[in-house]
C-alpha cells in the first residue's frame, strides 16, 4: 500500500457538503475557500448578497464549488428555515459539516454595556451556533458522519479591556464544543473549536488599523508576528476531514504561540 497517498487521502473532502457562517469576509470566507479547494461544496452564509456573491464568485474562479444563503442568523426564529435552505443546496438533502464563523465584537467599556448589546453578543457568538447546528444534526446522524468547527478566540482564556461580553459569548464557545462533542461524538460527529489570534479580518480592523496595537499583538506571540489567513487552511481541513476521526471536544489555538508566553 502507498502510504503516503493513504494519509493525504485523508485530507479529501470531495462530494462533501460545508456550511460556513460569517463567510462574506474574514475568517470565514477564507475556511469556505479552504475547504472548496480540497474538494467540498461550501455553502456560504451570511447577511450580506453582494460580498457573498463575491466571495462564491472567487471560489469558483479558483475552480471550485460553491453555493450561497443570503440570511440574517441573529433572527433566530428563521434559524430551522435558513437551516433547510442550505440543506437544499447539497445532494441529499444532508450538510456533512458545519463552521460556525459568523461572530460580532462591539468593543465597548464596561459602563456602556446595555442589556441590548449584551444580548446581541451572547445570541450570534453563542446561541446560533448550537441552534444552527442542531438544524443538521439528524441528517449527519443517519450517515454516521459530521463535522462540527466553532472559532473560540483569544479572549476565550484571555481578558481584553472593552470585550466583556465578547469574552464571555467566546469562554461560552469552549464549553459547547465539549458539551456538542458529548452529545453528538457517538455518532461520529466530530465537534472541535479553533481560537485564532490576531488576523487581519473586519472585526480585528481596529487593531491592525494602528500601528501600536498591531505591532503590540505581534510581540505578544513567541512568533512574532500576527497571523495570515492561510495560516488557518491547514487546520480546518484537519478538523473537517476524517484525518481527525478521533478528535472531538477539543479547543486548538491558532495564535503564533500568544497563549505560550
Amino acid at each position: 500500500m502507498d502510504v503516503s497517498n493513504s494519509v493525504l487521502s485523508q485530507f479529501s473532502l470531495e462530494g462533501r457538503h460545508f456550511v460556513v457562517t460569517g463567510s462574506s469576509s474574514g475568517i470565514g470566507r477564507a475556511m469556505a475557500g479552504f475547504l472548496a479547494g480540497a474538494g467540498a461544496t461550501s455553502i456560504l452564509v451570511a447577511r450580506r448578497q453582494n460580498e457573498l456573491e463575491e466571495a462564491a464568485e472567487a471560489i469558483r474562479s479558483a475552480g471550485g464549488k460553491a453555493e450561497i444563503v443570503a440570511a440574517d442568523l441573529s433572527q433566530r426564529e428563521n434559524i430551522a428555515e435558513i437551516a433547510a435552505q442550505c440543506k437544499a443546496k447539497t445532494r441529499n438533502n444532508t450538510v456533512d459539516g458545519v463552521i460556525n464563523a459568523a461572530g460580532v465584537n462591539l468593543r465597548q467599556a464596561v459602563e456602556d454595556i446595555t442589556l441590548d448589546s449584551w444580548d446581541l453578543t451572547l445570541n450570534l457568538n453563542l446561541a446560533v451556533p448550537f441552534f444552527f447546528t442542531r438544524e443538521f444534526v439528524p441528517e449527519m446522524q443517519a450517515q454516521q458522519y459530521g463535522r462540527v468547527i466553532n472559532i473560540a478566540s483569544l479572549q476565550s482564556s484571555r481578558a481584553f479591556p472593552n470585550g466583556l461580553p465578547y469574552g464571555a459569548s467566546k469562554g461560552g464557545i469552549c464549553q459547547l464544543t465539549r458539551a456538542m462533542a458529548e452529545a453528538w461524538s457517538k455518532d461520529n460527529i466530530c465537534c472541535n473549536a479553533i481560537a485564532p489570534g490576531f488576523f487581519p479580518t473586519e472585526l480585528t480592523a481596529p487593531v491592525f488599523g494602528n500601528d501600536d496595537t498591531r505591532d503590540w499583538a505581534a510581540s505578544q506571540t513567541t512568533m512574532g508576528r500576527n497571523g495570515e489567513l492561510d495560516d488557518l487552511s491547514g487546520i480546518t481541513l484537519f478538523f473537517a476531514s476524517s484525518a481527525s476521526s478521533y478528535i472531538t471536544g477539543q479547543t486548538l489555538n491558532i495564535d503564533g504561540g500568544f497563549t505560550a508566553k
